[in-house]
């Protein structure tokens, strides 16, 4: 199984790991960009005319995007499907899960709530979940005029190699930790890199109407306490209530398990040692795994015996397989979010 940024694969690959600070010269840098072949200019339409130009703060200081980006490679693993929100399509992505052995398309690519938005598009993978950093010279070669890197772990040495391609935005000036921001915040946050500030928030205020509207038609939620959790190297991992899957549970209006957190030392998960199985001894627990994980965890004892498991409140949502509710849940974005609020209370409701 693979440790996901995004969730938990079954191919146990460990959590990408903080970008590596080797240094890029910046004449290979401006090399790649010049004399590649323009590939990304297929379904790479201009952007459209923003509020510009634009000075966006950060965590490593402030941007200035001047016009309307027409090239932006995304380096966040989510923060292309903010783009696509956002009508413009990304020229490079972060591969956020891997593709099954085969498959083509691109798996990330056809999400339910994403295949539209890229129509035939394929944009250029510039990191694979996993990999120690991106590839700074296929950025490069992509000739991009804006990078995103929001949803992300870039540190200062990444973000300055990133900068030396092209102008780019990191992760919100108030995150403390990687992943930790509110989903609403990057949203926005991405949205006014791209001049469109001002839609970017009439999206978010669309998805907190849906998540009022489910808390208002479930009352009884603001009584549970719930935590989302994935089966994890034979442990059982829970999210902290900062993670975005514990943001869309609390959401729709359960409380947080928040003695999660304090476990969990600023990471976005925790893996419990048996002793400590009663931290997710919670009213309500939703399992973002696919089917074989799935499996294992119901065959765990002490998981079996928690009251939830056994007087079946436990929604077990497929990650990448089936509908990929889980994927949904756990990029939990402009695009995703909306399908995710609607699968979650079915799974509540069935």
């Amino acid at each position: 199984m693979l440790l996901h940024r995004t969730t938990f694969t079954r191919s146990r690959r460990r959590l990408a790991a903080v970008l590596s600070a080797a240094t890029l010269g910046i004449g290979l840098l401006a090399g790649c960009g010049s004399d590649a072949p323009d590939k990304a200019d297929d379904g790479a339409p201009a952007a459209a005319t923003g509020a510009f130009p634009v000075t966006v703060e950060h965590a490593f200081g402030s941007t200035k995007v001047t016009k309307a980006p027409r090239r932006v490679v995304s380096v966040g693993y989510t923060d292309d499907q903010a783009i696509l929100a956002l009508g413009i399509k990304p020229v490079g992505m972060v591969d956020q899960y891997p593709n099954p052995a085969g498959r083509k398309p691109d798996i990330n690519t056809q999400w339910p709530w994403v295949k539209d938005k890229w129509g035939d598009t394929r944009p250029e993978v510039v990191m694979s979940n996993g990999d120690a950093g991106p590839n700074y010279e296929k950025i490069a070669a992509l000739r991009p005029d804006l990078i995103i890197a929001v949803y992300s772990e870039v540190d200062r040495a990444a973000y300055d190699k990133l900068s030396r391609i092209a102008p780019t935005v990191g992760r919100t000036k108030a995150e403390k930790e990687p992943f930790s921001a509110p989903w609403q915040d990057n949203a926005v946050h991405i949205a006014k890199a791209l001049g469109k500030e001002a839609e970017g928030a009439a999206l978010v205020k669309g998805i907190q109407t849906k998540l009022d509207a489910a808390r208002e038609a479930h009352p009884e939620f603001a009584g549970q306490t719930a935590v989302a959790l994935s089966w994890y190297e034979d442990s059982v991992a829970p999210f902290t209530t900062t993670d975005v899957r514990g943001r869309l549970v609390t959401g729709i209006g359960f409380k947080g398990a928040t003695k999660i957190d304090e476990i969990a030392g600023g990471k976005f998960y925790t893996k419990l040692s048996p002793e400590r199985i009663d931290l997710v001894d919670v009213d309500r627990i939703f399992v973002v795994n696919d089917k074989a994980d799935q499996e294992a965890l119901k065959k765990f004892e002490l998981f079996a015996n928690l009251p939830a498991a056994r007087n079946g409140k436990v929604s077990y949502l497929l990650d990448s397989e089936g509908p990929a509710v889980g994927a949904a849940m756990s990029q939990g974005t402009l695009l995703s979010l909306p399908y995710a609020v609607d699968e979650l209370v079915k799974s509540v409701d069935r």
